[in-house]
């Protein structure tokens, strides 16, 4: 479980931020350092002494109640301590009048060795003191290694008791000298805490000097304004840099590229980016996709023609800018081009480098003097992958319990004995913590007759078998009359007879259950955060795949006649506290039109009605063996489409098809 090994081997975070604000500047400042750099850190909160009544949104808050800065201080090393010292390497004390470059910051601690006691920031005088000693200036940051904390902590209540001072930083700053005889340092390791103290009525954007530039930290703030106007001056450096660099790589790669034995021919458009996906057959040529500036020729839902709306249309008026500038960028200024018309767009996913674009513009060239000229111009864009990040996920285990819900409907009945045999042999003899809960959906008409004729009597009959034969099993069933089996419904009813923290498998009859899913199902499926919605293999129908000859052997090849039923949602994994919560949500929408949950599915339900992470991939460990499903024309239009769809993409591939129509033919022509 290699997703985890971090944490079970106990390796620490690499940096926590602590803000000090007050009750004053929290709406103001605080808010400033939120929205500018806060999402730059791996973890910041945010420390007072009072709060307002009203906390701003997205701002992690912690309130001493006290207002004095040298409490605040204690309380918020002791703080720090009790519930991050043993997470983080290293802990960034920071003010709200104070601007911070996080990603310098964050690059500086992965040049600093953790084995050391680090006291680094802007290193002052104390007032009247030792000479040698020093404190670090609390108003431009400062930093302290997660073995300094631990040896400071015992000595806070002493610092509290007998240090006097005014300004919090001078007294963390004696805190440390006097009982740790450790003293603030600007540099160390090689690497410089650079620092930048604003002169009043500073004009961010004509700063030039060196010193500004290569700043940590700049201080002291006045206002919001002054804070995003540095926010945007330190952004637009840092990006005059990172394209400067490119450029450097570029020229460095067309420079090589002689030396290689491709020579000129091997260098790849844009220089330093990967070379295009080259297909080894037909079957792996990425397509392109026809686009105009108000429709889109590959829709989502397989229509031929759609409206280019919502992130689609943003791309393409993104990329037709961008196109602009870089043709101006180059020719102004001898020529300035304007967009008249895109007659053309082109566009493709390539994995191995992002997106590619082909644009044909009607453009109008203007010269110097004034003339002008209409032509077309073919451009080729590529917005290539970025940096892969690792989302943080909320910490799960195995050991989970899993309840399946099986719905039942009496055209399941002749798959409900393979259904069970499975169960009992992939949970039931492994002792799997995983549980079965039975739906018997009766027609009404069967309903009536139940005390003479039960149709599900077959499947009670062979649920006593399996209760005897493991007597410590119990699998519960439910009876509900109804001629609309909605998946809503249904699970309503389930949901109400299990407690909050259940997780449930919502299964279906021609699953078969595997730990190696009900694995997967429990790590995919994270309370509060995360539901799971499996995509299983659906196995063709062997009578047109083999045609008589002898089926595949279940070895490595056990997915190979088949596809992934992209559209089924019968299966789902989910917690029961975060359906009652989206269902509440869809109560409150749709009043007592009940009507309405018959054209949904639980997917539509956490779709619409919750804010959580919906994990839509394929299982390879859900093999289902072909089956006509039978599809209730009392759904919705779109239900039962989807599952007529469903049932004919389940037959065979495209090529086994062909084969039969051309066997048949062959048969009637003879």
């Amino acid at each position: 479980r290699t997703r985890y090994i971090q944490t079970e081997l106990g390796f620490h975070e690499r940096l926590f931020v602590a803000v000090l604000t007050s009750k004053a500047t929290l709406n103001t400042l605080a808010v400033a350092v939120n929205k500018t750099v806060a999402h730059h850190f791996p973890r910041l909160l945010y420390f007072t002494g009072l709060r307002s009544a009203k906390v701003p949104h997205g701002m992690v808050l912690v309130a001493h109640g006290d207002e004095r800065p040298i409490w605040l201080m204690y309380e918020t090393m002791h703080y720090i301590h009790q519930h991050f010292g043993s997470d983080y390497d290293w802990f960034y004390i920071m003010q709200d009048d104070t601007y911070a470059q996080a990603e310098q910051v964050k690059a500086l601690v992965t040049h600093l060795s953790i084995n050391q006691d680090v006291y680094l920031g802007r290193a002052e005088e104390f007032i009247g003191g030792d000479e040698q000693a020093r404190y670090c200036h609390g108003g431009f940051g400062y930093l302290i290694s997660r073995s300094l904390l631990l040896k400071l902590h015992p000595h806070l209540d002493s610092c509290r008791n007998e240090i006097l001072s005014v300004r919090p930083d001078e007294w963390l700053g004696r805190c440390i000298i006097d009982f740790l005889g450790i003293t603030c340092v600007s540099q160390l390791q090689g690497q410089h805490y650079h620092t930048y103290e604003l002169a009043k009525n500073t004009e961010p954007e004509k700063e030039e000097e060196e010193e500004f530039q290569a700043a940590l930290a700049v201080h002291p703030v006045s206002d919001m304004t002054l804070m995003y106007r540095l926010h945007k001056r330190f952004s637009r450096i840092q990006l005059d840099k990172a394209y400067q660099e490119i450029q450097d790589l570029q020229m460095q790669i067309r420079n090589l590229t002689s030396l290689t034995p491709a020579g000129e021919a091997g260098l790849t458009w844009p220089v330093g980016i990967n070379a295009p996906f080259l297909p080894k057959s037909r079957f792996e040529v990425i397509s392109w996709d026809y686009f105009t500036e108000q429709h889109l020729f590959s829709c989502p839902d397989g229509s031929p023609k759609c409206e280019l709306s919502g992130a689609s249309k943003a791309d393409v008026s993104e990329i037709i800018e961008s196109a602009l500038e870089q043709l101006n960028s180059r020719y102004q200024p001898l020529l300035r081009f304007s967009k008249r018309q895109l007659l053309n767009g082109y566009r493709r996913f390539d994995p191995t480098r992002g997106m590619e674009y082909t644009l044909d513009l009607l453009l109008e060239a203007v010269t110097q003097k004034g003339h002008s000229h209409v032509l077309a111009k073919r451009v080729s864009l590529v917005r290539p992958l970025s940096k892969v990040e690792i989302i943080p996920m909320p910490y799960v285990t195995e050991a989970t319990r899993v309840q399946l819900v099986l719905p039942l409907t009496v055209q399941d009945l002749d798959f409900v004995a393979n259904f069970l045999d499975m169960f009992a042999m992939n949970t039931l003899d492994t002792h799997d913590n995983a549980l079965l809960t039975l739906l018997f959906i009766y027609h009404p008409y069967d309903a009536q007759r139940v005390s003479q004729v039960d149709v599900f009597a077959g499947v009670k009959a062979m649920v006593g078998e399996l209760e005897k034969r493991y007597a410590e099993v119990k699998i519960p069933w439910i009876s509900v009359k109804t001629e609309v089996p909605s998946q809503v419904k249904l699970m309503d009813i389930v949901s109400k007879k299990h407690p909050v923290d259940t997780l449930f498998f919502l299964a279906s009859v021609w699953t078969e259950i595997n730990m190696e899913f009900l694995n997967r199902c429990r790590m995919n499926t994270i309370s509060n955060w995360q539901v799971f919605f499996p995509v299983h293999f659906q196995e063709f129908n062997p009578a047109l795949v083999y045609r008589g000859e002898q089926t595949a052997s279940s070895g490595t090849d056990f997915l190979r006649d088949g596809h992934f039923d992209r559209h089924s949602f019968a299966e789902a994994c989910f917690y029961n506290s975060d359906y009652m919560t989206a269902r509440t949500k869809l109560a409150a929408d749709i009043l007592d039109r009940d009507e309405v949950l018959e054209s949904m599915e639980v997917f539509d339900v956490f779709l619409h009605y919750s804010g959580l992470h919906l994990f839509r991939a394929v299982e390879p460990g859900l093999v289902q063996k072909y089956a006509l499903r039978s599809c209730n024309p009392r759904l919705s239009e779109e239900l039962y489409h989807r599952c007529v769809l469903s049932n004919l993409e389940g037959l065979a591939s495209r090529s086994h098809l062909a084969m039969a129509l051309f066997e048949q033919e062959q048969a009637n022509s003879t």
